[in-house]
């Protein structure tokens, strides 16, 4: 199997364009033509992964957190960075890192979490807004269907994430008149003419609006396309962070257990509650989360589950949620197993492991 079958497949399945504009996910080392064998999915790509997969002979790693972040001037083993893609390309290994993108999507990082915790009716915290733009165009009844699968097939018509192939058809009668140098595909040069037609309404998210538009013109029969594109203000079903519901109310002590027990953690910094608080609805966040407490708060959530908070974001909560730090790595560590998992629906005969390599760099005593 060729590299660019899986970069290709993962630039789609978990869009490179859901990325925050810090980041830098997608392939990242490596030749697009080589043959993959094996995969090794990790936390974090660090020296020790490349090792295992030098040892297991895995030629290709697969992250979450990127590699390389800042420009990177020299490579001449001065630092982990600059020795890990030596070690890489040494020993012919691709790296592909998938971070804010898969954060972002629904079914991401922080329903990982929510996941583990067993919590229902998960929604995403923080959904991102103007992400969808809404075409319309005017085709021949005859090649409405053709047009609408063409648009089907390239991404249109999806709402939610619950449903696909979605579109609203109206019946008009459009007119014409085609110019000197048209090649019209119905009617007379310099006469007048009307044509039965469908309005086709679809929407899409907009960082395919190029390729959509390509394929409308691509199965479209007229010389010249009618159609039209507004952004729209719906909500997404894309953004950060998770919520969503225990199926019990717990206790803050029993709440503090099960996420020791479901995340593996070894410790949690917390804020107080109430001595008899009940806790019902859950705000999460997969790595630094402190960006999203003021809307963990806002959603009416008992408590917030993240990650990085300092000092400061403690006394921010003024006693209106409780928060959770459960560490960085322990909050995104089973988002390895989701990468596996992502994989595996489209390539299920790939040989795909999880690194061995505890990459946490911090430790607790």
């Amino acid at each position: 199997m060729k590299l660019f079958e899986i970069s290709n497949y993962l630039d789609t399945r978990v869009p490179l364009q859901l990325q925050e504009e810090y980041d830098n996910c997608g392939l990242l080392i490596g030749d697009k033509n080589s043959s993959i064998h094996s995969v090794l999915v990790c936390l974090d790509c660090t020296e020790s992964v490349i090792d295992e997969a030098i040892a297991q002979k895995h030629n290709l790693v697969i992250s979450h957190h990127p590699l390389l972040f800042h420009g990177v001037k020299q490579i001449i083993g001065a630092n982990y960075v600059q020795k890990i893609i030596q070690k890489a390309i040494k020993h012919d290994i691709a790296i592909y890192a998938m971070h804010t993108n898969l954060d972002n999507i629904h079914g991401g990082v922080s329903f990982q979490m929510a996941n583990k915790m067993s919590l229902q009716n998960i929604q995403i915290l923080k959904p991102k807004t103007s992400q969808l733009t809404k075409l319309s165009v005017y085709c021949p009844i005859d090649y409405s269907d053709k047009v609408k699968n063409a648009l089907f097939d390239s991404g249109a018509g999806r709402v939610g994430h619950l449903y696909d192939r979605c579109s609203f058809v109206s019946t008009g009668l459009g007119s014409f008149r085609p110019l000197q140098a048209a090649d019209p595909f119905s009617g007379q040069i310099g006469e007048d003419s009307f044509a039965k037609e469908h309005k086709i309404e679809v929407v899409f998210f907009s960082y395919l609006k190029s390729k959509i538009l390509s394929a409308l013109k691509e199965a479209h029969p007229y010389q010249e396309v009618a159609y039209e594109c507004s952004y729209v203000d719906n909500v997404a079903q894309v953004g950060s962070g998770a919520i969503g519901y225990l199926k019990n109310e717990m206790t803050l002590d029993q709440l503090l257990l099960h996420v020791k027990d479901s995340m593996g953690c070894n410790m949690i910094k917390y804020t107080k509650s109430g001595e008899k608080m009940k806790i019902k609805k859950v705000a999460l966040c997969g790595g630094s989360g402190s960006f999203l407490l003021q809307d963990a708060m806002s959603s009416g959530a008992d408590v917030y589950i993240s990650s990085d908070f300092k000092y400061h974001d403690f006394f921010d909560t003024n006693n209106k949620i409780i928060v959770f730090d459960i560490g960085h790595y322990e909050s995104e560590y089973f988002t390895q197993h989701l990468i596996l998992d992502i994989i595996k629906e489209k390539f299920s005969k790939l040989a795909v492991h999880l690194t061995t390599v505890c990459t946490n760099p911090v430790l607790y005593y």
